[in-house]
């Protein structure tokens, strides 16, 4: 019987517990470090050809994902759908096209990421799409950390687990969480 995602998780030293800002501002006892499973190139594949195998339905052009987190969770959604893949990154504080990437009108694109949890990256990443006239068909991560505030995308939208993970404010913690030292682990 093949691992959950989970358990590739922890067996990989990719899900933290302790006190972590999230890059949404938010605070959690728990954090999933993708880069520490995706490290491991089979795992990566495995993993991402699941991902694809559940967007598989959806007419597509092209695979883009934000920068850091979704680059290799594009690749390989893209690499299993036999689709190219770009992605966003940050310049000046927000996510743009370089490097010479462009969406064409009428492109169809999926939008592959790691985690979401409020989905701030991916909204951005859907409007770079929109402003070139392109339109997003799905998104797919691996993480739904979003519980039962899942972001509204206006597509299909599918993860590999789906789990509601306690998040808060910087100015509700728990006392429990406060007198945890806080950890920044994520790519900004």
């Amino acid at each position: 019987m093949a691992p959950s995602i989970l358990e590739t998780f922890e067996k990989t030293g990719a899900l933290l517990h302790g006190h972590f800002v999230l890059s949404s501002g938010l605070h959690s006892r728990d954090y999933f470090q993708c880069a520490l499973v995706l490290q491991h190139t089979e795992l990566a594949a495995k993993i991402c050809a699941n991902l694809a195998a559940k967007l598989a339905d959806l007419p597509c052009d092209t695979i883009i994902s934000p920068a850091m987190g979704g680059i290799i969770v594009g690749q390989e959604v893209g690499r299993n759908l036999g689709k190219r893949h770009i992605f966003a990154e940050k310049q000046d504080g927000r996510l743009v096209l370089r490097r010479g990437f462009k969406v064409m009108p009428g492109e169809r694109l999926i939008v592959a990421e790691d985690v979401v949890t409020r989905g701030t990256k991916v909204l951005e990443t859907i409007e770079i799409v929109k402003s070139f006239g392109g339109t997003v068909v799905g998104v797919g991560c691996m993480v739904d950390r979003s519980g039962d505030q899942s972001p509204d995308f206006g597509c299909k939208f599918v993860s590999l687990v789906k789990l509601n993970v306690e998040v808060f404010e910087p100015d509700k913690l728990p006392p429990e969480l406060a007198a945890i030292p806080v950890a920044r682990p994520g790519s900004k």
